[in-house]
């Protein structure tokens, strides 16, 4: 019985970390070009030392 708990886990955790491969490794869906813009603009406006106010996030 002890050498089945000993087959057992290592069996176990390669289903774990196959499950685990395939959720890290599904297509991303594809980016808004207009928000990744505004995203862009709002970092690049935190870093201006001209201006005073971040632009909001618009929200969806």
């Amino acid at each position: 019985m002890a050498a089945l708990a000993w087959l057992a886990v290592p069996l176990v955790v390669l289903a774990l970390a196959t499950l685990w491969v395939m959720w890290a490794s599904r297509p991303k869906p594809r980016a808004d070009t207009h928000e990744t813009l505004e995203e862009r603009e709002r970092f690049k406006a935190a870093f201006d030392p001209h201006r005073r106010e971040v632009p909001p996030r618009k929200r969806r």
